[in-house]
């Protein structure tokens, strides 16, 4: 696995193919007040990119370009933050979308783990170290530990969509799924207006 890092923005040479797999680390877990630190990229080669933001400007144009490129489908786990997030911080709407937590939650009905260690260990065999998730990414030196870390959050999702397409289709769940991800950015927008622990669809 090859790692590239850059401060501030996405090279504008940069060839995403037509789907990504995103993540990104932030100061915490509320966006109004934890900063967007880090965006991690996969194109699914078993490389991953890793874009450290500038946190006093945001000015991230091909970064941007990316998210909202129609073309290219960005794969998340849990895209419900990480989209809150990047329209909080960098301005944007990301799509198209697609969340393999989402994905996992309509087709392995017969757990309650669905977070991204227990699908990459079930769906692939592979066992992540998630010792980095609570460090500091504001950092303006990352460790080798913390780039790798981030790393590996993203360049299996590919595979993880790919068996998780495979159940959906198997279900007939897959509509569904599409009709969830679509409503993904409002939900993210609900957050941010100040709707996170409030169900408006609850009676």
């Amino acid at each position: 696995m090859v790692v590239k890092l850059y401060r501030g923005d996405l090279p504008a040479d940069f060839e995403a193919g037509n789907a990504i797999a995103i993540d990104t680390e932030t100061l915490g877990l509320k966006p109004g007040r934890d900063k967007l630190c880090l965006v991690q990229i996969s194109t699914g080669d078993g490389n991953a990119h890793l874009v450290q933001v500038d946190r006093d400007t945001y000015d991230a144009p091909h970064l941007k370009a990316l998210m909202t490129n129609p073309k290219v489908l960005k794969i998340f786990h849990f895209a419900r933050f990480d989209v809150a997030v990047m329209k909080h911080y960098l301005g944007i709407d990301t799509s198209p979308l697609y969340c393999t937590k989402i994905a996992s939650k309509l087709v392995r009905t017969y757990t309650d783990r669905h977070g991204l260690k227990d699908l990459i260990k079930e769906l692939l065999g592979i066992e992540l170290n998630k010792q980095q998730q609570s460090s500091d990414w504001g950092a303006h030196v990352l460790s080798e530990a913390q780039k790798q870390y981030a790393a590996l959050d993203v360049v299996y999702l590919h595979e993880v969509k790919a068996r998780l397409d495979q159940m959906l289709e198997r279900e007939g769940r897959a509509a569904l799924a599409k009709s969830c991800f679509e409503f993904i950015p409002t939900r993210a927008n609900l957050d941010l207006l100040g709707w996170a622990e409030d169900d408006v669809f609850a009676h």
